[in-house]
């Protein structure tokens, strides 16, 4: 996915509500719009180089009218063209050559898509150049926003690098979308509010995990699947800081349902913050209505 910001050279159109940690924009106009899917690992590159990699958790669509501009020469009326930088008239027109200051504007209806990758994303700036990006495609000099390439040739070529990052958490992520969780982080939102304050009553300012926290950083988090069921459950949540919650969601830290003790994955060993937590008991009693909740995670993330 390309997302070049305020620098995109969007002539014939408005461009697009990109923040590329949480979610990226397209529509039905954009060519390739209809094969980003649910469960797809995502590669954002600004031109330059890698920005990160997520998995896509979720995918929202809507019906509009898309502002559009096109070259007010009578003979073309196309929207191929481009802003130029520096030179006067301010566009031209890849087309058919013509160079203008004034866009004729208009509207065309179209599906929009939005992406929610925020779960997974690991930043990666610079990891890879834009130049190697290119190369790993399916067809590399091909110019449009979105562009396949095979997740496994990105996964060598990170991985090659050695730069200090993990891209493991996409492997994991990919999993646990597939195993029933493609929906959670979009309807977890409705009651969180007062399932998170109803937590902090009982709980307490701790993350479940790794002891006192300010409260700013505590999220409630479902042990069992929340997409599953639409319901918040009582017996079925714990408080964890933002980044515990994220591991756990991904599976990459569980507890173990026989010794209650917190087991993290090997894909966290080479940091010491989260390797050091392996084989500790949680920092709150883990009580007898919790055990079914974290058994299943277990049952999911381990065993599976």
């Amino acid at each position: 996915m390309l997302a070049v910001g305020d620098n995109r050279k969007h002539g014939g159109n408005g461009g697009y509500d990109d923040l590329p940690s949480e979610h990226y924009s397209w529509d039905s106009a954009v060519p390739n719009h209809g094969k980003p899917a649910i469960g797809d690992v995502i590669a954002v590159w600004d031109k330059k180089s890698l920005l990160g990699i997520s998995v896509i958790e979720d995918i929202e669509t809507d019906k509009r009218k898309k502002d559009v501009y096109s070259c007010p020469n009578p003979v073309c009326g196309k929207s191929d063209f481009q802003p130029r930088k520096t030179l006067r008239p301010k566009y031209v027109c890849l087309k058919c050559g013509h160079k203008f200051d004034e866009r004729v504007p208009g509207t065309k209806d179209v599906i929009t898509y939005r992406s929610r990758h925020a779960a997974a994303w690991v930043d990666m700036p610079g990891v890879l150049t834009g130049d190697e990006v290119r190369e790993l495609c399916d067809k590399p000099k091909t110019q449009h926003s979105i562009r396949s390439m095979r997740w496994e040739k990105l996964r060598d070529a990170i991985a090659a690098t050695g730069a200090p990052t993990t891209i493991d958490i996409a492997d994991s992520a990919q999993r646990a979308i597939s195993g029933g969780h493609k929906r959670v982080t979009v309807r977890a939102r409705v009651g969180q509010a007062a399932f998170r304050l109803q937590l902090l009553k009982a709980q307490g300012e701790i993350c479940a995990f790794t002891g006192p926290q300010p409260a700013a950083v505590l999220e409630a988090a479902h042990l069992y699947s929340y997409a599953a069921t639409g319901e918040h459950h009582d017996s079925g949540g714990l408080l964890l800081r933002r980044d515990i919650h994220r591991l756990f969601d991904l599976g990459l830290i569980a507890v173990h349902p026989k010794t209650t003790t917190l087991d993290v994955a090997g894909q966290l060993a080479g940091y010491p913050l989260y390797a050091s937590l392996h084989g500790a008991e949680p920092a709150v009693r883990i009580r007898p209505k919790h055990r079914p909740w974290l058994k299943a995670h277990w049952v999911l993330h381990r065993e599976s």
